[in-house]
C-alpha cells in the first residue's frame, strides 16, 4: 500500500513519522504493515534480540491504586506478600539466569518507592551480583530521586525501568495516586544520574490505538530506546478483571506502529505474552525484538530455554540493544 511504502522510505532517510502519518496506519492491510515494521527493524537495530528476565524483589501491599495490578493494596488479589528480597536470594537467581543465557536481570519491587534503607540493602546486592556474574543488573522501585538513582548506579546497576504504562491523557482512568508526570518526573531523574532508561506500557486497559501512539510519541520525546509492550493479563480482584482481551491482529498492529514511530528501539515484549497462542512469535516478525523470558511478577511466563529456540526460529541472535 502506498502510505505504508512512503513511510517506509520517509523513516530510512532519517526523519521521524508525524501523528497524523501513524494514524493513517492504523486501517492498513495488516500483513503488509508489519513485515514493512519487520524490515525497518533488521534496517536499524539487525538480527539482535535482547532477552532479559524479572525478579519480583518485593511483593504486594503497594498504596497505589493502578487499576491493572495484582499487587495493589487497593483489592484483594491473595498474592504472596514479602519484604525485600535478601542478597543471596537475589544474587543465587541472577547467576542462575546468566547460566542458562540471559544477559539482563531486572529486580522489580512493588510500592510507590523504595526508602534509602531499601536502596542501601539493594545497592549491596547489586554489587554482589556484578562480582557473582556477567550479567547487566536492570532497577524497577518506583519513583526515585537523582541521589538514589546515583547510588545504584555506582553499586553497578545499568537502567532504571519505570513503565508510563499509557497516554497522559489515559492516564487518570487507570491510576489516580500518582500521574504521568510523577513517572516522568523519575525517569528524567533517572537519566540525569547517568542511567539507561527502559519505560512502555500496557495494551488492552480500554485505551484507544491514538492512546497507543502518543504514548510512543512521549516515550520518543524522553529518548527511551528499551520499550517494554505488555498486554493486560485480567487479575482477579483487580478493577480490570471483566476488561475483554485485544485481539492477536489488534497486538500485532499496534507492535508495528510503534516500531514505525521508534525505529531505533528494543520493543520488549513483556507480561501477558504468555497468554498468546504462538507465545508473541508473529510480533517478532512485526517488529518486536526484545522479551522479558521466565516468570513475570505474578503469573507465569515462558522458559528461558523455550524463548532461546523461538528466536532462534525467527532468525535473532541473543544479544544486547542500547
Amino acid at each position: 500500500m502506498k502510505i505504508i511504502k512512503q513511510l517506509e522510505e520517509k523513516i530510512y532517510q532519517g526523519s521521524q513519522i508525524t501523528k497524523a502519518e501513524a494514524l493513517e496506519l492504523i486501517p492498513v492491510p495488516l500483513e503488509q504493515l508489519c513485515s514493512a515494521a519487520n524490515r525497518i527493524r533488521i534496517h536499524f537495530c539487525g538480527h539482535i534480540f535482547d532477552l532479559c528476565t524479572i525478579i519480583n524483589g518485593k511483593s504486594g501491599r503497594c498504596p497505589e491504586n493502578c487499576k491493572y495490578c495484582a499487587q495493589s493494596a487497593h483489592y484483594d488479589t491473595k498474592i504472596d506478600e514479602y519484604p525485600l528480597l535478601d542478597t543471596d536470594t537475589l544474587v543465587t537467581q541472577a547467576v542462575q539466569n546468566a547460566s542458562r543465557g540471559v544477559l539482563r536481570y531486572s529486580i522489580v519491587t512493588s510500592g510507590r518507592a523504595l526508602t534509602d534503607m531499601e536502596v542501601n540493602s539493594l545497592c549491596s546486592a547489586i554489587q554482589a551480583i556484578r562480582k557473582a556474574c556477567h550479567i547487566q543488573v536492570c532497577v524497577s522501585l518506583g519513583l526515585l530521586n537523582k541521589a538514589q538513582y546515583q547510588k545504584l548506579l555506582s553499586a553497578g546497576a545499568s537502567r532504571v525501568h519505570n513503565n508510563l504504562e499509557a497516554s497522559e491523557s489515559f492516564f487518570p482512568n487507570i491510576c489516580t495516586t500518582h500521574t504521568a508526570a510523577d513517572k516522568i518526573a523519575a525517569i528524567q531523574a533517572a537519566k540525569k544520574s547517568g542511567m539507561q532508561v527502559c519505560s512502555g506500557g500496557i495494551l488492552g486497559l480500554g485505551e484507544t490505538m491514538e492512546d497507543r501512539i502518543d504514548l510512543a510519541l512521549t516515550l520518543r520525546e524522553l529518548k527511551i530506546r528499551s520499550i517494554p509492550v505488555n498486554v493486560l493479563n485480567p487479575i482477579p480482584g483487580t478493577p480490570l478483571q471483566n476488561q475483554p482481551p485485544l485481539k492477536y491482529s489488534e497486538i500485532r498492529r499496534s507492535i508495528a506502529i510503534l516500531r514505525f514511530l521508534l525505529p531505533k528501539a528494543a520493543i520488549r515484549l513483556a507480561g501477558g505474552r504468555g497468554l498468546m497462542q504462538d507465545k508473541g512469535k508473529a510480533c517478532f516478525l512485526s517488529g518486536a525484538n526484545a522479551a522479558i523470558s521466565g516468570d513475570m511478577l505474578t503469573t507465569s511466563g515462558i522458559t528461558i530455554e523455550t524463548d532461546l529456540q523461538m528466536i532462534a526460529d525467527c532468525g535473532f541472535i541473543p544479544g544486547l540493544l542500547d
